[in-house]
């Protein structure tokens, strides 16, 4: 199945479907996993989801309709950033590869100036990490307690990325890890 990304109009026609997903869903691995209505209506007015810089889309499934939701942020750097996330009922199906080869397709597909693609995530969200080496992303950082966790110590944050490249051709460019000798 191909999942299709519809972009969604937060202020208007979605902000009520917008709101209600943010705030039912509880998102385990963001900075702050669960939204009251104040924040996403604040962040709506402010621009986080639709702005020069932002943009939102929904996540549709051919057969199980809204599966969830997807921004990109940064849209005026050259390497835009990735926020996927996916509705309760549909995590754990393996629908999150799906969701950023479409975010992917998106970004080299309509964004000529664009060259990579970013993602980031804690290190201890397993089940992303994997789906990012999957889609032929290729881990490029590991912040040491560069992730806040509300009520407990930071972790790290783990950074992946995706060229246009290898987005074209198929294949995954790597890197040595540790180029400099002691």
């Amino acid at each position: 199945m191909v999942l299709s990304l519809h972009r969604l109009d937060p202020a208007g026609d979605d902000r009520a479907a917008l709101v209600d997903f943010m705030t039912r869903n509880v998102f385990p691995f963001h900075v702050r996993p669960r939204l009251s209505v104040e924040d996403v209506e604040r962040a709506i007015c402010e621009g986080v989801f639709r702005s020069d810089d932002n943009d939102s889309y929904w996540i549709e499934h051919p057969h199980m309709g809204r599966i969830g939701f997807l921004r990109l942020e940064d849209l005026t750097d050259s390497a835009p950033l990735l926020d996927l996330r996916l509705d309760g009922p549909f995590r754990g199906r393996g629908l999150g590869a799906q969701a950023l080869r479409a975010a992917t397709d998106l970004v080299f597909g309509t964004m000529p100036d664009v060259n990579r693609f970013e993602g980031q995530t804690r290190e201890d969200n397993v089940a992303m990490r994997r789906t990012f080496l999957r889609c032929g992303w290729v881990k490029e950082a590991h912040y040491r307690d560069g992730w806040p966790v509300e009520g407990a110590e930071p972790v790290a944050s783990v950074a992946y990325g995706i060229l246009r490249r290898d987005w074209l051709t198929g294949t995954t460019t790597t890197f040595v890890w540790e180029d400099l000798a002691l």
